[in-house]
């Protein structure tokens, strides 16, 4: 029986040399591919009774293309980008809509910036659907977003984001001058390098 163990951890001691053999080598071994999720935009459904372009609930399988998380797990925070011909793309956060503007391209091949005619983001006290350039978005909050990272709480009412803004010491920015020109220490919370 003991006999059988060695002979077993002799095995996979072999194995495991094997596996470290290129860095003994001096050579690395070639990185796994990429494990990134597409999540493509969803298409606009004309049984729902909505307008093309109108905001609608966060479908339960919908995913974050910039994060892959589900933005109906955190609904409070969810941000909408509808296109030109109706198909939706749900974010989990207003931060990560704002990511997406920069880079239509990179998250949703196939489609252009140039193809969004609506952005919705989900105001966070009445949890209802507010037209971003109508927002009022709070830069520098304490309350963390859906990522557990610093993100921009958006408030239809100015006053109630003036309110969160006092309270926490930061800023009350509107939508388009952040998509305008996104504060670097934004754009260094993209959760992917590449």
């Amino acid at each position: 029986m003991r006999r059988r163990v060695l002979v077993a951890a002799s095995a996979a001691g072999l194995g495991l040399g094997a596996g470290l053999l290129p860095f003994a080598r001096g050579r690395s071994p070639e990185p796994p591919e990429d494990v990134c999720r597409n999540a493509p935009p969803l298409p606009h459904d004309p049984a729902s009774g909505l307008a093309p372009l109108a905001a609608r609930p966060v479908p339960v399988q919908a995913r974050c293309p910039v994060c892959g998380m589900y933005p109906a797990r955190y609904p409070g925070w969810a941000a909408l980008a509808v296109f030109d011909d109706g198909a939706a793309q749900f974010l989990d956060s207003p931060l990560h809509l704002l990511l997406y503007l920069q880079r239509v391209p990179r998250y949703s091949p196939g489609r252009e910036s140039a193809g969004v005619r609506a952005l919705y983001l989900r105001d966070l006290r009445t949890q209802t659907w507010v037209r971003a350039e109508r927002a009022f978005l709070v830069h520098g909050s304490a309350q963390a977003g859906p990522m557990r990272s610093p993100d921009l709480p958006a408030f239809a009412s100015e006053a109630d984001a003036r309110a969160l803004a006092k309270r926490d010491g930061a800023v009350v920015r509107r939508f388009d001058a952040l998509r305008a020109e996104l504060p670097a220490e934004l754009l260094a919370l993209a959760p992917h390098r590449h």
